[in-house]
């Protein structure tokens, strides 16, 4: 069985994929409506959704919205139906205190939520191959090592010129204003199942998480497994004991032998 991920204003589901294919069971929460999301799917509020259900699942990831962490971030505009903007509310903390003790999580940003999350990890889309820097921080409560950061400056722009794209596009946000850019921002992400522009603008690149969930699905099954040892091995040791005790030794002097070995 998979282990289980609750992925919270998970949009379309960039975040979610990596997961997916890093070995998880992936449930996306979002207060919209998704279409195109690719996994089990909860229309309704995410805070509310995990004070309720956050300790049913082993996992938790997080994206609060960012638009109120960006510096690039405009308040309320009547041209994005979207987005509030700046005044999307500020949730990375509400989320952190409403996660289940020893859970493990990741809790995703732009880089502008530096000062809110605790010693976040960057992650750039070079370190992927990506030829888009898109740079997003991740507080995880558990031990990560992100692969080495490859100089981006300038790379987007080669990229552009190299394949003759509108250097505008290559930042991968906004309305998608110009023929053929969702199709571009599709392919720089890898995200290729979605559909609308807010879709993509607001998504991750998958592999960011592929990477952070490959890391701790092998912390995770090394945990189970020595959960499961830790079982049959109390076990067998009951069972030993029950048979010592029933053959006629002393209660008391068996346990006494048994306190040396647990």
């Amino acid at each position: 069985m998979r282990p289980t991920l609750l992925d919270l204003f998970c949009g379309a589901g960039g975040a979610s994929v990596g997961y997916d294919r890093a070995g998880f069971d992936v449930t996306g929460v979002d207060i919209k409506f998704q279409p195109h999301y690719p996994f089990k799917f909860i229309q309704g509020d995410a805070v509310e959704f995990i004070y309720k259900h956050g300790k049913e699942y082993d996992v938790i990831h997080a994206s609060p919205p960012c638009q109120g962490y960006s510096k690039h971030t405009r308040p309320n505009s009547k041209y994005v139906h979207y987005s509030r903007g700046s005044d999307e509310p500020r949730l990375i903390d509400v989320v952190r205190r409403l996660i289940p003790k020893d859970t493990p999580y990741i809790i995703e940003n732009v880089i502008g939520a530096r000062d809110e999350l605790l010693e976040p990890i960057m992650l750039c889309g070079t370190m992927f191959d990506l030829p888009i820097a898109r740079h997003r921080l991740f507080e995880v409560n558990f031990k990560f090592e992100p692969p080495t950061h490859p100089k981006c400056r300038g790379v987007a722009k080669q990229y552009s010129i190299d394949n003759d794209i509108d250097y505008r596009d290559m930042s991968v946000c906004g309305k998608s204003r110009r023929k053929g850019c969702i199709d571009t921002w599709k392919k720089l992400t890898g995200n290729h199942w979605m559909v609308c522009a807010h879709e993509v603008s607001e998504s991750i690149p998958w592999a960011y998480t592929k990477l952070i969930g490959t890391a701790l699905i092998e912390k995770y099954r090394v945990s189970k497994l020595s959960q499961i040892i830790n079982e049959v091995v109390n076990s067998q040791l009951e069972e030993l004991r029950n048979c010592l005790i029933e053959s006629g030794l002393d209660e008391q002097k068996v346990d006494g032998v048994f306190r040396k070995f647990t």
